[in-house]
């Protein structure tokens, strides 16, 4: 074997062995992508109060929250956030949260909650978030 042949052979071998690196350190995760942001409301969410999981399931509250689901869900001019608001009930205390587009948003489910509960038996909880920003 030459001294060229070797050389030539020796450089494959190197210029492999970079690609292989290159490659390996581009399929790693940027520590940009390691730390991104949380979700939406994952703060939020740690200090919440009262939250979905603690809606009592005895047959009054359950349908205070049915009723204003229902009426929440068949009022077509709220926006998709209001139709995903949380109704929380709790020995006939509502609970709403979440987000919702627009005061008037914020408002009309809130009336609907108390309109079911009795005025005095509604938290609103509802944070108005605009269309175009991020939570």
């Amino acid at each position: 074997m030459t001294a060229a042949t070797r050389f030539s052979s020796g450089l494959s071998w190197l210029a492999s062995v970079v690609l292989f690196a290159i490659l390996l350190v581009c399929s790693l995760p940027s520590p940009a992508a390691a730390q991104q942001t949380p979700p939406d409301n994952t703060k939020k969410n740690q200090n919440a109060g009262i939250t979905a999981d603690q809606q009592k399931n005895n047959s009054s509250d359950l349908q205070i929250t049915r009723r204003i689901r229902r009426l929440v869900m068949n009022d077509k001019a709220l926006s998709t956030y209001a139709h995903n608001i949380k109704v929380i009930t709790r020995d006939g205390h509502v609970t709403l949260k979440g987000p919702v587009n627009s005061q008037k948003e914020k408002e009309a489910i809130a009336a609907k909650a108390s309109e079911v509960a009795g005025q005095g038996n509604v938290t609103d909880e509802i944070r108005i978030v605009p269309k175009h920003s991020t939570q």
